[in-house]
């Protein structure tokens, strides 16, 4: 059986959430930190954009590469014109809505692939 592309992408996606994950609760450990920058990931969709997705050489005489690799970057979030006066960046209520929207995006990551794998098993058990 050929492995199917959406669990890889369902993957890339739970990965891409785990990291912007870990820079929200950064972000939020150094709310009172003076002089500290907020950091984000950059969108999902640009890590997709950079990501080819191309079909496997099966063969030998098959032409084709393979997808490329590509990592998520954290980098300082750009400026809002929210900067204390201890010149720090974070903005609680920014970030608690973005660890709101991880949480959204890992529940419907999770439902999807579930629903997927209970079709692949209905399909397999018949």
């Amino acid at each position: 059986m050929e492995p199917v592309n959406l669990f890889d992408l369902a993957t890339r996606q739970s990965q891409w959430l785990a990291v912007r994950q870990s820079a929200i609760a950064s972000n939020i450990a150094n709310a009172n930190t003076p002089g500290y920058t907020a950091n984000d990931v950059e969108p999902f969709e640009k890590v997709l954009d950079r990501t080819a997705v191309t079909l496997k050489a099966t063969e030998a005489g098959h032409l084709g590469a393979e997808a490329t690799n590509a990592g998520f970057n954290v980098k300082p979030e750009e400026g809002t014109g929210s900067i204390m006066p201890s010149k720090n960046t974070v903005v609680l209520e920014d970030e608690l809505m973005k660890a709101g929207e991880v949480r959204r995006s890992f529940e419907l990551n999770t439902a999807i692939v579930k629903a997927f794998h209970s079709m692949m098993t209905m399909v397999v058990k018949s």
